[in-house]
């Protein structure tokens, strides 16, 4: 399959189009014929167990943080599904059960197989380790509300950091920080 990008005379509409573009390099590829040796215990109605791992994926790469985002985002995207060779996008609930009836063997299973798709395209084995590896860490505190996902109260010495501004405030518009005097 070559990948030719190009205008064409049909309407073609998709929020998707770079994630199209990757798939269908992925799919010249094959990257994800790992992903058929994981052989999962289930009854196959419309698609592959193989298939709906792909579209987990897909799901990922697309933004979708639960597998409940899967409807509202990628269901109605036929071009994204085309691209897969499939014909829709599975429901949501069918990728869930798909993972429910994971067993720890194919767990295991899956874990290897994703490190066969994803070691070719790491950089980390690309690294000449006899060098320094340099890590730069932003230590400074911004406030979070309480709903913030594993939030928990801390310490921050210096000056306190404002994003509301009672009291006198400054805006830095180069970092985006409000500062409290």
């Amino acid at each position: 399959m070559d990948i030719k990008i190009s205008s064409t005379a049909t309407l073609t509409n998709t929020c998707y189009a770079p994630l199209v573009a990757l798939f269908a390099h992925y799919q010249q590829q094959d990257l994800f014929a790992p992903l058929r040796q994981v052989q999962i215990p289930m009854r196959q109605r419309d698609f592959e167990p193989a298939d709906k791992l792909t579209q987990i994926l897909l799901s990922i790469l697309a933004g979708c943080e639960t597998l409940s985002e899967v409807n509202p985002h990628l269901r109605q995207e036929r071009v994204l599904a085309a691209t897969l060779g499939l014909p829709r996008v599975a429901d949501q609930s069918s990728l869930s059960r798909t993972l429910d009836a994971l067993t720890l063997k194919n767990i295991d299973e899956l874990r290897t197989s994703l490190g066969h798709i994803w070691q070719p395209l790491s950089r980390v084995r690309m690294r000449d380790w006899r060098r320094y590896l340099w890590l730069d860490f932003d230590l400074s505190g911004l406030p979070c509300g309480p709903q913030a996902e594993a939030s928990q109260k801390g310490y921050f010495a210096g000056k306190k950091i404002c994003l509301t501004g009672r009291g006198r405030a400054g805006y830095n518009g180069a970092t985006g920080i409000g500062l409290m005097y």
